[in-house]
């Protein structure tokens, strides 16, 4: 269905392209021409992606440390990665979450998450807005959020809070920077496991419910996440704008996801709450 060149002459970041859907994302635009630049707080981790995608795609990789979470460092690799040439999408894939009782969060846990799920992704995205009506340059905003956005979801309360922010921030941006040629979009995934997000939010009790309550019967493929996402990057996707697309086989028509936890005994939470602490 795509063209090999589909991104040829875009120079994309994705946030926390190191591993997970962030990875398989940078995998695909790799594979379509794009020329990819990758951040997160792990060094190794992002050497050993950019290695495997070099290998795989022949395409080029840059890579950057940082941590998404300090406004200051997220400027300093913008001007890094514009001084060598101007971005033409940004993806802001990096966050963070797990399932808890709300009453039991701390200040810290919740700021855990507020802080790179909200915050992060606020900062990278006015850092690269910024340079791009500054220099005249047509730019992309898509940020992966989650069908909390519509449902709400129990038990993941900063992360739905922090998702549904930024849906704010793509539909005002829209209409703020769409005359400045800079668009913004979003994909709200349901269920693609990863190695990280199934360690929080599905723990062994859970590892099949996510699949069960779907119509389709499955999760997603992260094949397919990438593929939606490619397309809204590309230029046949230049008259969307501020609009959030659902990728989760019909799932958030059934349910928030979060309906199990209802059932969970007090001794299953602090079960929770100890391996955490471990």
């Amino acid at each position: 269905m795509f063209e090999k060149g589909l991104l040829s002459g875009k120079r994309v970041l994705v946030t926390g392209g190191g591993s997970g859907l962030g990875a398989a994302m940078a995998h695909r635009f790799a594979e379509l021409g794009a020329e990819l630049v990758i951040c997160g707080r792990r060094l190794e981790l992002l050497q050993q992606m950019a290695v495997e995608i070099r290998k795989q795609t022949g395409g080029q990789v840059e890579i950057h440390r940082c941590d998404i979470r300090d406004g200051a460092k997220v400027d300093d690799m913008m001007e890094a990665i514009f001084r060598k040439a101007p971005l033409d999408v940004l993806v802001n894939n990096a966050a963070a979450t797990f399932i808890a009782q709300t009453e039991h969060l701390s200040f810290r846990a919740a700021d855990a998450i507020l802080s790179p799920t909200l915050h992060g992704t606020m900062y990278c995205t006015l850092a690269a807005g910024r340079r791009w009506i500054e220099g005249r340059h047509e730019g992309v905003v898509l940020s992966i959020l989650s069908t909390s956005t519509i449902t709400g979801r129990a038990f993941t309360v900063p992360s739905a809070m922090a998702k549904s922010a930024v849906l704010a921030m793509t539909k005002s941006l829209a209409v703020e920077w769409g005359p400045k040629r800079v668009r913004l979009v979003a994909i709200a995934p349901g269920a693609f496991p990863t190695l990280g997000a199934t360690a929080q939010l599905h723990p062994e009790s859970r590892d099949q419910s996510a699949a069960a309550r779907n119509p389709l019967g499955r999760t997603g493929e992260h094949s397919e996440l990438a593929n939606l996402a490619s397309f809204l990057i590309s230029d046949g996707a230049a008259y969307i704008n501020g609009e959030m697309v659902v990728a989760d086989g019909g799932a958030h028509l059934r349910t928030s996801g979060a309906e199990d936890l209802l059932q969970w005994t007090e001794a299953q939470w602090a079960e929770l709450r100890l391996t955490r602490s471990r």
